[in-house]
C-alpha cells in the first residue's frame, strides 16, 4: 500500500533523525519473517477460516508492516490487497479452494516501478511485522462486480507502473497498492475501467487520509528516495489508506462488514 514503506522511513530517519515515527513498510513481495512458520500459517489459515464462515468470495485485506504505535495517525495497516476465493493449484498438482490475493508490489529492482501479483495468505503475511489483519467485507453486489472485474483480468487496466508511496489519489500520475485497491472498488461501483471518470469520482466522493507529517520533511526525502514524490499533489498532502477505504466503503453502503483480526485470531473494530 502502499502507503508509507520502508523508503519513506528511510528518508525520514536519515534526514531528520528523531523528529517523526513515519515508520512504515508494506508493499512488498518478500521481507524477513518476523514470526516463526507456524504462527504465520495459523494466522493465515485462521482469516481464510474466518472469511469463510463470514461467507466471503471478494474481500479486501491488509497487513501491517509496523507495530500498530509506530504508525502515524490514521494509519493502521500499510499494504491493501483484493482478495478472492479461488481454485487453487497445489504444489503437488491437485486442485483445492482458498484465497488468492491480487497486489500491486514495488519492483525490488525498480523502487519507483511496480507490478501486479497474485499471492496466497501465508505468503501476504510472511513478512509481517505486526500479525493483524484489515478486513473490508463489500456487499454481495460489489463483491460479484470485483470478482467479474477481476476474472476477466479487467483490473489490469487500472494498474499504472509509475509507484510512489504517497500517491495521490484523485489523480493517475503515480499509484501505489491501497489507490489501485480503491481503483478496483470505484471501476467495480461505476462498471468502468476509464480513468479520468474513476478520478473525478474519487475527487467527489472519496475522502483520503492526511499525511501527518510537514511538507518540508516529505519533500526532503523526495530528493533522495526515487518512490516518494509529492508532485502529483498540491500543498496538502493526501493518500489512500485502509482505513480511508473502509470509511468510504461504509459511507455509501458498499461494505457488509470491516473489522480487524488480531494475532490471536479475535475480532475488534478498525
Amino acid at each position: 500500500m502502499n502507503i508509507f514503506h520502508k523508503v519513506l522511513a528511510a528518508a525520514v530517519l536519515v534526514l531528520l533523525a528523531g523528529t517523526t515515527n513515519t515508520v512504515l513498510a508494506g508493499s512488498q513481495t518478500t521481507a524477513e519473517p518476523q514470526y516463526s512458520a507456524t504462527q504465520i500459517v495459523r494466522f493465515a489459515k485462521g482469516i481464510e477460516r474466518q472469511l469463510a464462515q463470514d461467507g466471503a468470495r471478494a474481500v479486501i485485506i491488509a497487513r501491517a508492516g509496523r507495530p500498530a504505535n509506530e504508525l502515524p495517525k490514521g494509519i493502521s495497516f500499510t499494504h491493501t490487497a483484493v482478495a478472492i476465493y479461488s481454485q487453487i493449484t497445489l504444489q503437488n498438482g491437485e486442485m483445492a479452494y482458498g484465497y488468492a490475493i491480487h497486489n500491486l508490489y514495488q519492483s525490488p529492482n525498480n523502487r519507483g516501478r511496480s507490478f501486479l501479483m497474485t499471492d496466497y495468505p501465508v505468503d501476504f503475511f510472511w513478512g509481517a511485522v505486526d500479525l493483524r489483519a484489515g478486513i473490508i467485507i463489500p456487499s454481495v453486489v460489489m463483491q460479484k462486480r470485483i470478482i467479474d472485474l477481476v476474472s476477466t483480468s479487467d483490473h489490469r487496466k487500472l494498474h499504472n507502473t509509475k509507484y510512489s508511496v504517497l500517491a495521490n489519489p484523485y489523480n493517475n500520475m503515480y499509484q501505489n497498492c491501497t489507490e489501485f485497491t480503491l481503483d478496483i472498488v470505484n471501476a467495480a461501483v461505476y462498471e468502468t475501467t476509464n480513468q479520468a471518470r474513476l478520478k473525478r469520482n474519487a475527487q467527489q466522493y472519496f475522502s483520503a487520509q492526511k499525511v501527518n507529517e510537514s511538507r518540508m520533511k516529505l519533500s526532503m526525502g523526495s530528493m533522495v528516495m526515487k518512490d516518494l514524490t509529492l508532485r502529483d499533489h498540491k500543498r496538502t498532502v493526501r493518500t489512500a489508506t485502509f482505513g480511508s477505504l473502509a470509511a468510504y466503503m461504509q459511507q455509501y453502503g458498499l461494505a457488509k462488514q470491516v473489522y480487524i483480526v488480531n494475532s490471536d485470531l479475535t475480532l475488534s473494530q478498525l
